[in-house]
């Protein structure tokens, strides 16, 4: 299960899954074009994968969505938690705290919500065979963005201690609870945000030179949900050119 896997980073993870030989669950709430083609083309590859639209900030969504994918793809193995809002480039003195509060239930909502769903299917203890669950966090967690977006660097920040948390609950149900912690990486997030050469423009920050690819976010999610990283829970691996 893959959230908001309609394009950038979701759509990415959703490819490296199937090119692993793993059946996908493309889950968009807007994308509908690209969520639909992406799982055809996995199909047309010789894969198996599903795309299924739900709000994963809505509780009956995500159950209809779990459920769909169980019923269409088998047991659930893992889940990528991706789908996020950034509510938006502001200063904190302006925030508009109801579209903060619109992408908290993007953001952080739907982490909890999925998590918990995710969780009663896999955890041994309710007859699942175990898994493996990988957030999408962000750098913005640890740096602040003080100047661009604060709430939603609070929102990830929250989302790295429910990684955390959930690791230690989950490990004797059979789960593994990672996160990845992408930087600036090169997807239409800027572009919806006001900023298309946001990239670009900060890339002298970024030690390694140049911003990133959604590939690059993909393999580390990979790195995390497959066997090599059976020893590994309650991670945040860091995907940001060493920024």
């Amino acid at each position: 299960m893959v959230t908001g896997a309609g394009r950038g980073i979701g759509s990415a993870v959703a490819r490296r899954l199937a090119a692993e030989g793993e059946a996908v669950c493309v889950n968009y709430r807007a994308s509908r074009e690209p969520a639909e083609r992406l799982a055809a083309e996995i199909v047309a590859g010789g894969g198996r994968a599903v795309a299924v639209c739900a709000d994963v900030a809505e509780e009956p969504d995500v159950v209809r969505l779990f459920d769909t994918a169980t019923a269409e793809l088998g047991p659930l193995s893992g889940l990528v938690n991706n789908a996020g809002s950034t509510g938006g480039f502001t200063r904190l003195i302006d925030l508009d705290i109801e579209r903060a509060d619109r992408a908290y239930r993007t953001t952080l909502r739907s982490v909890l919500l999925c998590t918990r769903e995710a969780a009663r299917r896999m955890a041994t203890g309710r007859g699942g065979a175990g898994g493996a669950i990988v957030n999408v966090s962000s750098i913005a967690a640890r740096t602040g963005s003080g100047g661009e977006w604060v709430h939603y660097a609070g929102m990830k920040a929250a989302v790295n201690t429910v990684t955390w948390g959930a690791a230690h609950e989950l490990a004797a149900e059979g789960i593994r609870v990672n996160a990845v912690s992408p930087g600036l990486i090169h997807t239409d997030l800027h572009a919806d945000n006001g900023d298309p050469e946001r990239p670009n423009r900060l890339r002298p920050t970024i030690p390694l030179g140049r911003a990133g690819e959604p590939r690059e976010v993909a393999d580390a999610v990979w790195f995390l949900l497959s066997p090599a990283s059976s020893y590994t829970t309650g991670a945040v691996l860091e995907v940001g050119g060493g920024r």
